[in-house]
């Protein structure tokens, strides 16, 4: 791979995997928890931009020194364990691709109007087509790309139109006047939760960007990630800050959408439709790609007509959505569950990083193994603690 080459491919995992974690339950969240505290969930953003850099940091530079998907080398770390995060992965996947198709729907019946049916099967054809592409992890790189910067330009514009508190929102960041566990765990489990975490990591190895040799690179490409992730949080935060700190009550039917709307009127709610669709159907590819590299591994027939199996993926998330529909409290709640998923990962590749069996001579940052250990047991406690108490008040909610 000559050099322009690896510098693509290096952003375009960052991209994917930052798209990946920007989707409708992304964007739906963010108002709703910006709702509900206000200025009070810098708070908890900054805890989980932490969160996001620990798990990250540790959960790429072990994949990339191995070589391998993370559900192989967790079987390494305990037989079986690695199958059952494909499952879990995998399932999980599944239940937000639902999620991102419904909101390919509702983001172009925003922007044209379109019955978001139509605009659900329409995009997933668009997402099928780039998988047929002879080189489709290239296609995807752009993809991602293109869509993302184009997403962050949007939400940097309805920030700046919303006028939000500034001096609030960084006093909040050190010191909330209101602390909330789901928030973290939900956000966490939006941003590197389930399977995103896993897609630009996985999207490297496939690439044969792997290696002790390459680890800086790899490094570099996971906090791009990160950052990208983590600014258009901050920046939908303090866009929807500056409308619900005036004193408007957010639509809960698409709290969101409404957001754009209330800055700039029905120019906004166009514009929302363009920034939903965008995040959705990047979410979309995302969440397909990424599951189906945890599946394959499950049998060698799966492995060799993954390509087959990531458009069955798309096609019947399409199919349940359809029957189904999305509200918004799915979202919520799917993100809050993918995060009880993160300290079974995190923990696998921290045991991992000691295992010289799985990656040799390398030596992990002991300061990451450590923040490491803390995340998972700390991301495991809150979310059961959310998972037994929260969500059941959450769901039965009106």
């Amino acid at each position: 791979m000559d050099r322009k080459a690896f510098r693509s491919t290096l952003i375009g995992a960052a991209f994917l995997m930052a798209t990946s974690a920007i989707g409708p339950g992304f964007l739906t969240q963010t108002a709703v928890f910006t709702e509900r505290l206000g200025a009070s969930f810098a708070f908890a953003i900054a805890v989980s931009i932490v969160v996001d850099l620990v798990a990250q940091l540790n959960i790429w530079r072990v994949l990339a020194v191995s070589g391998k998907r993370a559900q192989d080398v967790a079987n390494e770390v305990l037989p079986g364990l690695g199958w059952l995060l494909a499952i879990l992965v995998g399932a999980g996947g599944l239940a937000f691709n639902i999620g991102n198709i419904a909101g390919t729907g509702l983001g172009l019946h925003a922007l044209a109007n379109l019955d978001p049916r139509v605009g659900a099967a329409l995009s997933a054809a668009i997402a099928i087509a780039l998988f047929l592409l002879p080189e489709a992890g290239r296609a995807m790189d752009r993809f991602a790309q293109v869509l993302g910067l184009l997403m962050i330009a949007l939400a940097l514009y309805v920030t700046v139109a919303s006028h939000p508190p500034y001096v609030t929102a960084v006093v909040s960041t050190m010191a909330p006047e209101q602390l909330d566990v789901l928030s973290v765990v939900t956000i966490v489990g939006g941003t590197v939760g389930g399977y995103i975490t896993f897609a630009g990591a996985h999207r490297l190895i496939d690439a044969g960007i792997a290696g002790a040799e390459n680890i800086g690179a790899v490094t570099r490409s996971a906090m791009l990630a990160i950052g990208v992730a983590s600014f258009m949080r901050v920046v939908l935060f303090l866009g929807a800050l500056g409308v619900v700190a005036a004193g408007v009550k957010l639509d809960p039917a698409n709290p969101s959408a409404d957001v754009f709307r209330r800055v700039a009127g029905n120019v906004g709610y166009r514009v929302f439709g363009l920034v939903m669709w965008a995040a959705a159907i990047t979410s979309v590819v995302g969440s397909a790609y990424t599951s189906v590299s945890f599946l394959r591994t499950l049998s060698a027939g799966l492995d060799r007509h993954w390509r087959a199996l990531t458009i069955a993926f798309v096609v019947v998330s399409t199919i349940v959505f359809l029957v189904v529909g999305r509200p918004v409290k799915i979202l919520v709640a799917v993100g809050a569950v993918n995060a009880l998923i993160l300290p079974l990962s995190l923990g696998a590749m921290v045991l991992a990083s000691r295992r010289a069996s799985i990656v040799g001579d390398y030596r992990h940052p002991a300061w990451l193994v450590y923040s490491g250990v803390t995340v998972a047991l700390g991301m495991a406690a809150m979310g059961a603690w959310t998972l037994f108490t929260e969500l059941p008040k959450l769901w039965l909610s009106s």
